[in-house]
C-alpha cells in the first residue's frame, strides 16, 4: 500500500515540500470553508464586509515589501548550487558564496526591519482614513481595535519573511512548509474559536498575532538560529551589491507587484464605497474560496523556484523544460477539478436553500454570473503566474509593462464599471482583460524562452 501511495505521489509530482505546501492548503481551504460558515453564523453582513475589505487594505503591504522575499530566495538558491552541506548548521564551498550569502542575510535583515516600521504607520493610517469616510454610516461595527492589532501582526510578519525566504533558498522548503502548516492549523483552530466565543471581529486579530509567535520560535529554539548564525559570520570581501544586482532586478518586480495590487486587490475597496459593506462581503467570500484553489495549484510551482533557479544556474534547459511543463499540467488539471466541484457546491447550496442563521448560505457569495466571470480569470491567472515565476528564475522581469498595462486598465475598468454596473460591471471587465493578458503573457513566455536559452 505505501508503495502504491509513493508511486502515485511520483506520478504527479507530490514530493515532500509539495506534500507539506498542499497539505497546508489543503487545511487552508478546508478550514476556509468552516470559517465561512462560522463567519456567516457569527457576523452580520455588514461585518463580513469589513472582514474581507480589512483583507484588501492589507494587502498594501506589497508597497513596502516589493517583491523582495522572492528574490532572496532566488539569490540564495543561486549561491547555494555552490555549496556542499556538512550537516543542517554549516557548509563548506566557494568563499565567494559563502561571503555573499552573508552580506544578503545582513542587508535583508536590517531592510525589513525598517521596512516593517513603514508599514505598520503605513496600513494603521489607511485602515482608520478609509473605514471612518466609507463606513461611517455603520453605526456598531467594532473595527478600530481589530483593525490595530492586524496591523502589528502583518508588520511584523513581514519583518521575518526574508528569513524563511533564505531558508527556503537554501533547500530547506521542506522544514519551512512544514511550519507554516503548523501556524496555519494553529490560526485556524484560534478563529473558529474566538468566533465561537463571540469576539466577532476580533477572532482573526488575535488569532493570527498568537499563530505569528510560533516561527520565531522554531527560529530561536532549534538548529535555525545556529544556521543564521553561522551564515551571518561568513562575511568577507565579496558581497551582494543591492544597487547593482538586486535593485535592477527588484524594481520591475516591485511595479508588476504594485500591479497585481491594482489588479486583485481594489474589488473589495471599491465595492464597500460604492454598493456597500454586504456586496463587498459577498466578493470577498467568493475571493477566499477562489484565491484558497489558484493557492493550493501554485503550489505545485512556487516550490520548484529552487529547483528551477539550480537548473538555470547550470544551464539544464532541458530538464528545467520537462519538468516545468509536468508540473503546470499537473496543477491545472487539480484547479479544473476543484472549481468544478466549487460550482456543483454552490447550485446544491441554493437548489436545497440551506441555511445559516436563519439566511441562504448561498445568499453569502456572488450570484452565479459574476462568479463566473471571477473564476475564468482564476484558471488563466494560473497559466499566466506560472509563465512569470518560470522566467524570473532566470532573474529578470520580462513581464514589466504588461503588469503596469494591465494594473492601470484593471483599476480603471473596477472604478469605472463597477461606479456605473456594479458587481456585474466589474467582474465583466475583469475577466475581458485577463483574457487579453494571457494571450500577451503567452507570446512573452514563448518569446523569452526562446531568446534566454540560445544565448
Amino acid at each position: 500500500m505505501i508503495d502504491l501511495l509513493k508511486s502515485i505521489s511520483r506520478k504527479i509530482g507530490l514530493d515532500g515540500a509539495i506534500a507539506f505546501t498542499i497539505l497546508s492548503r489543503m487545511i487552508q481551504a478546508g478550514g476556509g470553508v468552516i470559517t465561512l460558515v462560522f463567519i456567516a453564523k457569527c457576523l452580520t453582513k455588514v461585518e463580513q464586509g469589513y472582514y474581507y475589505t480589512f483583507g484588501s487594505i492589507l494587502a498594501i503591504q506589497i508597497f513596502f515589501e516589493l517583491g523582495l522575499s522572492n528574490i532572496i530566495t532566488q539569490f540564495v538558491a543561486h549561491e547555494n548550487s555552490n555549496l556542499i552541506w556538512k550537516d543542517k548548521t554549516s557548509f563548506t564551498g566557494l568563499a565567494e558564496s559563502c561571503s555573499r550569502l552573508a552580506s544578503l542575510l545582513r542587508f535583508t535583515i536590517k531592510w525589513f526591519g525598517v521596512i516593517a516600521i513603514l508599514l505598520l504607520s503605513g496600513l494603521l493610517l489607511a485602515g482608520y482614513v478609509f473605514f471612518a469616510k466609507f463606513g461611517s454610516a455603520n453605526i456598531g461595527v467594532n473595527w478600530q481595535i481589530p483593525w490595530v492589532i492586524l496591523s502589528i501582526t502583518t508588520s511584523l510578519s513581514l519583518m521575518i519573511s526574508p528569513i524563511l525566504a533564505f531558508f527556503e533558498g537554501l533547500g530547506q522548503i521542506k522544514e519551512v512548509a512544514k511550519i507554516r502548516m503548523i501556524q496555519q492549523v494553529v490560526q485556524l483552530l484560534l478563529v473558529l474559536l474566538f468566533f465561537l466565543l463571540g469576539y466577532k471581529l476580533f477572532s482573526t486579530p488575535i488569532a493570527a498575532i498568537i499563530a505569528f509567535f510560533i516561527v520565531p520560535i522554531w527560529i530561536l529554539l532549534g538548529s535555525k538560529i545556529r544556521l543564521l548564525k553561522f551564515i551571518w559570520n561568513k562575511v568577507g570581501e565579496w558581497e551582494v551589491n543591492y544597487r547593482l544586482e538586486i535593485f535592477p532586478f527588484q524594481w520591475k518586480i516591485a511595479l508588476s507587484w504594485i500591479s497585481g495590487y491594482f489588479i486583485f486587490q481594489l474589488f473589495n475597496p471599491v465595492l464597500f464605497a460604492t454598493e456597500g459593506a454586504i456586496v463587498a462581503g459577498q466578493m470577498g467570500m467568493t475571493l477566499t474560496v477562489l484565491n484558497a484553489v489558484f493557492s493550493l495549484g501554485f503550489s505545485w510551482i512556487s516550490t520548484k523556484v529552487p529547483i528551477f533557479s539550480d537548473l538555470i544556474a547550470k544551464k539544464d534547459y532541458k530538464q528545467l523544460d520537462h519538468l516545468f511543463n509536468k508540473t503546470l499540467i499537473q496543477s491545472t488539471l487539480l484547479n479544473v477539478f476543484i472549481l468544478t466541484v466549487f460550482l456543483f457546491f454552490l447550485f446544491f447550496l441554493n437548489h436545497l436553500n440551506i441555511k445559516i442563521g436563519d439566511k441562504n448560505f448561498s445568499d453569502r457569495f456572488l450570484p452565479f454570473l459574476p462568479m463566473l466571470f471571477m473564476i475564468v480569470p482564476i484558471m488563466l491567472n494560473h497559466f499566466v503566474t506560472s509563465w512569470a515565476t518560470y522566467l524570473r528564475c532566470h532573474k529578470k522581469e520580462p513581464m514589466l509593462l504588461q503588469s503596469i498595462v494591465m494594473g492601470i486598465f484593471c483599476s480603471l475598468s473596477t472604478i469605472v464599471l463597477g461606479r456605473y454596473f456594479g458587481v456585474i460591471g466589474i467582474t465583466s471587465g475583469y475577466m475581458l482583460l485577463t483574457i487579453l493578458a494571457f494571450i500577451w503573457s503567452r507570446y512573452t513566455f514563448i518569446n523569452k524562452k526562446k531568446v534566454w536559452h540560445n544565448e
